[in-house]
């Protein structure tokens, strides 16, 4: 599967969460391991794991599952003929116990985990082991019972040190006024009394450490010197016999390497396994049908990382249609269908269930590939657009019948025009090769290609115009709305901007400030001029005697391409008898010949209505303020300033 999807879909976080449910490191390793599968039986099984993994769990019983504490260390130096320390010989009898354990359980729910059941079966309790390991090591410490020798050594020990410690006691009385106090203390494992340094003749012995201020010395008195040479040659002894008996049982162990490596690989399976049942458990997750056929049928579906409270989603794919072009507003949940669609394709292939009704099901992918966020990459100089456009060059070097293609926003980030006709060919491409597809996008030329092309199906988020909330629920079957001037309204945009966009959008004309003809302007250098249909009664006929040869007249009001320039202006005047027009550009007026203009928008395509007054569109603010206050009196001092109709002229 593509890299760059899974961590787009989420993937990765799924993953994580299945790591951290896991209690060995054995089990760890398997989890972050973890990746989609194409295996139609290997995924069926394992999604029978995670199912038999949730009943166990639903059941209430505690599963023995084993840490394995230490146990990686031990299987890492096996067949090496290391001498293994008590601690790591402890460490493997308490896991062995843990594997009888499991075994035990394992059996005893075999009615309700027949499969995952059945692979305790592997396991070896290494009985002969386990039994000796128990005798020999207690709380991490061989036993006397685990050498003969070693029991005899140690009663020569204790026994020493019970001598000692009663010459300590006596010192301790006899040499009274001379110690710092009356405790018995230890330096380089030898018993040692504290005494005063300038009484230090009066007790006979050996100084062997003095404290930091100086004032106080440790000294091994001669009477137990002896005692103490005698007890450290014993200790020797208990170490070198302590050596032979590890050296005995890790002998032993290595005798069971095969199982041992055996019981780790079945209780890191089963860590495994488990970690699905409960990451099954946290997100409600149910064993849904595998289809044979590359489909995806969806009900009352969530996505695993928004938990129980998100809307659910019921969708189908590959069964009417092969394409399913999703719209609505903007926060109304698109994206977060399409990625639903995508992550739940990939949990299931890596053997997880997935939060979806009874009814649902799913095919299996060869490839899921989904272009969602803008992508864009500073270290890869990818804008928006060139980063759709790598994904999408991925999509046709793998899209075939059993490819996921997920597309969100389509047409975004470039020029729209050219963005709705390349995503249209994309999708026309896409359909002929048979991927399954889901898209999102605003555009109403996308949502009617979906309408009228067979194999195709539009889909809208729901909203609510009464509260003017979108409600997160996937309508299949109908082409939505954006909306965009109700979310806007409700987040908070000034009711200015909104009263003045509606116009704008009703009129498709100029705003009363005249700046909109502006705007035209500033928008049209990286547009080329297109042809616009006359509109019926336009006064401007080509056949008309005073104007044939000389194409089409411009009106005032008209917007036209200005070939010098390379930008949009408005006609101010239209071609005198020499063809000279003039056009306002920026608020600037000025003269082209009709030759270097082109229509770029007519004036009935602009302005609502013949009657609209154009004066709008050239006069200042102030002019008009001034004519309106002239209309109803006379105003002293009052003026109006008109600019010559040629302020300059473009050869």
């Amino acid at each position: 599967m593509n890299e760059q999807t899974l961590t787009k879909l989420e993937y990765d976080r799924i993953k994580r969460m299945t790591v951290d449910m896991t209690v060995s490191p054995a089990g760890r390793e398997l989890a972050e391991e973890m990746r989609p599968s194409t295996s139609h039986g290997q995924i069926t099984a394992w999604l029978r794991e995670a199912h038999e993994a949730s009943e166990l769990l639903g059941s209430g019983a505690s599963i023995p599952l084993s840490p394995m504490d230490g146990i990686d260390v031990f299987m890492a130096l096996l067949g090496k003929g290391k001498i293994y320390t008590e601690g790591e010989l402890d460490a493997v009898a308490v896991w062995l116990t843990s594997v009888a354990q499991m075994k035990k359980y394992m059996r005893s729910k075999i009615h309700i985990a027949p499969t995952i059941g059945s692979y305790a079966e592997s396991m070896d309790e290494c009985k002969p082991l386990r039994e000796e390991l128990a005798r020999c090591i207690r709380y991490g410490r061989l036993t006397d019972e685990s050498s003969a020798d070693l029991a005899y050594i140690r009663r020569q020990m204790y026994a020493m040190e019970d001598k000692i410690a009663k010459k300590m006691d006596q010192a301790l009385s006899k040499y009274k006024s001379a110690l710092q106090e009356s405790i018995v203390s230890k330096r380089s494992g030898r018993f040692v009394i504290a005494v005063k340094r300038e009484l230090r003749k009066q007790v006979p012995g050996t100084v062997l450490d003095e404290s930091s201020s100086g004032q106080t010395l440790f000294v091994e008195p001669n009477d137990i010197a002896e005692l103490q040479q005698e007890l450290s040659e014993w200790r020797a002894a208990e170490e070198r016999e302590r050596s032979v008996v590890l050296a005995q049982l890790s002998h032993l162990a290595e005798g069971y390497a095969i199982p041992l490596t055996t019981n780790v690989q079945a209780m890191a399976a089963f860590d495994f396994i488990m970690a699905r049942g409960k990451l099954a458990r946290s997100m409600s997750g149910r064993l849904i049908e595998i289809s044979p056929e590359p489909v995806i049928v969806l009900k009352g579906a969530r996505h695993p990382l928004l938990g129980p409270s998100s809307v659910p989603l019921d969708v189908e794919l590959g069964l009417g249609w092969k394409q399913l072009i999703i719209t609505g507003p903007n926060t109304g949940g698109k994206t977060a269908s399409l990625k639903t669609m995508g992550l739940l394709a990939l949990m299931t292939q890596s053997g997880l269930l997935i939060p979806a009704e009874q009814g649902s099901r799913m095919g299996i992918f060869r490839h899921v590939i989904a272009d969602v966020g803008d992508g864009q990459s500073l270290e890869q100089s990818l804008s928006t657009f060139s980063s759709h456009i790598a994904v999408l060059k991925q999509m046709f070097d793998h899209a075939d019948s059993a490819s996921l293609l997920l597309l969100d926003e389509m047409a975004a980030g470039t020029d729209p025009s050219e963005g709705i006709a390349l995503s249209i060919a994309v999708l026309e491409r896409l359909l002929e090769r048979g991927a399954l597809v889901a898209a999102t996008t605003h555009f109403n030329e996308i949502k009617s290609f979906a309408s009228r092309t067979p194999g195709c199906q539009n889909g809208r988020m729901a909203f609510d115009p009464e509260t003017l909330l979108p409600l997160y629920r996937l309508e299949i079957g109908e082409a939505g709305d954006s909306h965009a001037f109700a979310i806007a309204r409700r987040f908070g945009l000034p009711e200015a901007v909104m009263t003045r966009a509606e116009t704008l959008l009703r009129s498709r004309g100029v705003p009363e400030s005249g700046a909109y003809p502006a705007a035209v302007e500033l928008s049209a250098p990286s547009m080329a001029p297109v042809k616009t249909e006359q509109p019926k009664g336009d006064e401007r006929a080509s056949d008309s005697p005073a104007k044939k040869g000389q194409g089409i007249p411009f009106q005032k009001g008209d917007a036209v391409w200005i070939y010098p320039l390379k930008r949009a202006g408005v006609v101010y005047r239209p071609a005198d008898e020499r063809g000279n027009v003039v056009v306002q550009v920026k608020g600037e007026k000025l003269t082209f010949n009709r030759k270097r203009l082109k229509l770029y928008i007519a004036k009935s395509e602009l302005y609502p209505g013949e009657t609209y007054d154009l004066d709008i569109v050239f006069e200042s603010k102030a002019n008009r303020k001034a004519r309106h206050s002239m209309s109803r009196k006379h105003v002293e001092g009052l003026e109006i300033v008109i600019p010559s109709d040629e302020e300059g002229a473009v050869d």
